[in-house]
């Protein structure tokens, strides 16, 4: 029977390597339940809190982390099991190591007798790693206070347990000769072992807060969706072959998923990528469910209209904050910023920009029919009428409206807009091209 644990510790927030390690343990623990043997149908994923280092293990960060997993969608069969309320088996098994003469005591301490005996494993990921006994020297399993050692305890507990396979970061790779030797002292059934790469960021180094965000919910106060999180974390590392990258049903991912597929080098955490799958993830739900997601942002706005509203900013927005603020600019709840690209647009001709806003803002007052498709006829006849280009007509009603150089096509933003709000916009923006021009 497959029996798999996830073992973060309370000291901080659920960070994006170790959301990966959890996601990766919890795909092998469905896939091997849905599509492995009969025997496996039974597999278990644990979860088990490291509290050990009493002075930075905090019951809020215990929260965030189970709360993070809840939201990547990661279910466990098993726990929490806190790590710190097994203290007096680590005691016991430290003592018994000591009777057989496997471990002796050393100033107050007990040291593991290690054995100049070749430790090897083949790796999940890695394949053939061997360590020779005679680089390692004997270490302290447990200290003077009588506390576990960080490799004693998990030996200790994954025996208990009966972890058959550990899926961690391969910076424990160095970890896994002791502990396999620890478990040949038990006389215990050495687990599978698996570790997976690093993850770092766009410039090469490993990931951290220089990067930007690295804890699962500042990306989720973000706006990013948790199951476009998980396909972006899934593949971190792992290939599921050919070109595939999205997956919009987990069920997919876990059929898929298989640590053949893990690869060994270090993955690259780029933002841009994460934002272009949430993207895509958006426009799979479609305009009635992101409004459901954003109505908060919408409120007092009919429910109609919010669909209206997000369905004419989806196809360009990567959040469902960008979502919202888009959608609540249309509806007229926000005031129009100005970017950069708009900004530069207007002061190099204000006078240019102020014209085209008079002209249809007063052709628009008394046109009757506010449809996407008569608002395009009309403004094409404008422009030919007025001599102009197309795009010199619609881009300063563009920016006028949204801030924006970039929007969807101006008839479409005109018709969600709605003639109202598009009117008084243009006409307070004009006012304020001539008083700055």
């Amino acid at each position: 029977m497959i029996r798999v644990r996830f073992a973060p510790s309370p000291t901080g927030s659920l960070h994006v390597g170790g959301a990966r390690t959890a996601l990766y343990n919890w795909l092998f623990v469905q896939h091997a339940r849905t599509y492995g043997p009969p025997s496996d149908r039974d597999a278990a994923f644990v979860l088990r809190i490291e509290d050990t280092d009493r002075q930075r293990s905090t019951d809020e960060f215990t929260k965030v982390i189970l709360d993070g997993m809840t939201w990547l969608g990661l279910t466990w069969d098993e726990g929490p099991v806190f790590q710190g309320a097994n203290l007096a088996r680590h005691q016991a098994d430290a003592r018994r190591l000591l009777d057989e003469g496997k471990a002796y005591e050393e100033g107050g301490a007990i040291r593991f007798r290690v054995s100049h005996e070749e430790v090897a494993w083949d790796d999940a990921v890695h394949g053939p790693i061997t360590f020779h006994g005679k680089d390692l020297e004997d270490f302290v399993i447990l200290r003077a206070d009588a506390t576990p050692v960080y490799n004693f305890a998990v030996v200790s507990d994954d025996i208990a347990m009966r972890i058959t396979h550990v899926f961690r970061g391969d910076d424990h790779i160095s970890n896994t000769p002791k502990q396999i030797l620890l478990y040949r002292a038990f006389g215990a059934p050495v687990p599978v072992f698996g570790h997976v790469p690093m993850i770092l960021g766009t410039d090469g180094k490993k990931l951290s807060k220089r990067h930007g965000a690295t804890a699962v919910a500042d990306y989720q106060h973000e706006g990013i969706l948790p199951q476009a999180m998980a396909n972006f974390l899934a593949l971190l590392g792992w290939s599921p072959g050919g070109d595939r990258e999205l997956f919009f049903d987990v069920r997919e991912m876990i059929e898929a998923f298989s640590f053949e597929g893990v690869q060994k080098n270090a993955a690259v955490f780029d933002p841009q990528k994460l934002e272009w799958m949430n993207a895509e993830h958006l426009r799979s739900l479609g305009a009635e469910r992101v409004a459901g997601l954003v109505g908060d942002a919408l409120a007092g706005v009919e429910p109609a209209r919010q669909a209206a509203l997000v369905a004419a900013v989806l196809p360009r927005a990567r959040t469902t904050l960008d979502v919202a603020h888009r959608a609540r600019l249309r509806a007229g709840l926000d005031p129009v910023v100005f970017d950069e690209k708009a900004a530069a647009y207007v002061a190099k001709n204000a006078a240019g920009y102020r014209a085209a806003l008079e002209a249809v803002a007063a052709s628009l007052a008394s046109d009757a029919e506010w449809t996407a498709t008569a608002l395009d006829g009309h403004l094409r006849q404008l422009a030919a009428a007025r001599g102009m280009k197309l795009g010199d007509l619609m881009q300063p009603v563009r920016i006028a409206l949204t801030g924006s150089t970039v929007s969807e096509p101006v008839n479409e933003l005109l018709a969600v807009v709605g003639k109202e709000v598009a009117v008084r916009r243009m006409d307070d923006a004009s006012r304020a091209a001539g008083q700055h021009s």
